[in-house]
């Protein structure tokens, strides 16, 4: 079990890139190093958009498209999980909490930072697609100013060719 004395970090996950390397760059810069016994309990937590949000669309016909958009909507839940699961795994990071919160990203990260009590919120920067990002601004910076306590954007370094 995960003790309670240590403080939370809670780790915003999606399907892009970003994401992905932000929870691969904060496991091997805040727990790889200190084996079973580092300074974090980790909280990763999914958005999952609601499927009217996601497609955008009211009037006559989106009530026959909605059901398949959540059905859709639940499968790349599962793989986000999934995958930051075995990324902990193959780092050797076991006790991790999984939420999946439906709604806004920017709204469900600020809330898990409230509902976990978190010390450090980490996002991965751009994580959001640019339609997303477009419509609802960057849930980065949202995190920065809204969110109650220390904020790490991970950014993924421009490779040089």
């Amino acid at each position: 079990m995960a003790s309670t004395d240590k403080q939370v970090m809670v780790v915003g996950i999606d399907d892009s890139e970003h994401s992905t390397y932000a929870l691969e760059w904060t496991l091997d810069h805040f727990f790889t190093p200190y084996a079973s016994n580092h300074p974090f309990n980790l909280v990763l937590v999914h958005s999952k958009p609601t499927p009217s949000s996601a497609v955008g669309l009211a009037g006559p016909g989106a009530a026959e498209v909605l059901p398949f958009v959540e059905a859709d909507l639940k499968k790349i839940a599962s793989r986000v999980i999934e995958k930051a699961k075995e990324i902990c795994t193959s780092k050797s990071v076991i006790n991790v909490i999984v939420d999946v919160v439906e709604g806004d990203a920017r709204n469900v990260l600020c809330e898990a930072v409230e509902k976990h009590h978190a010390s450090i919120l980490v996002v991965g920067s751009h994580g959001y697609g640019a339609i997303k990002r477009a419509v609802l601004g960057s849930v980065s910076d949202y995190c920065a100013h809204h969110a109650h306590c220390t904020v790490m954007i991970v950014k993924k370094p421009k490779h040089k060719h």
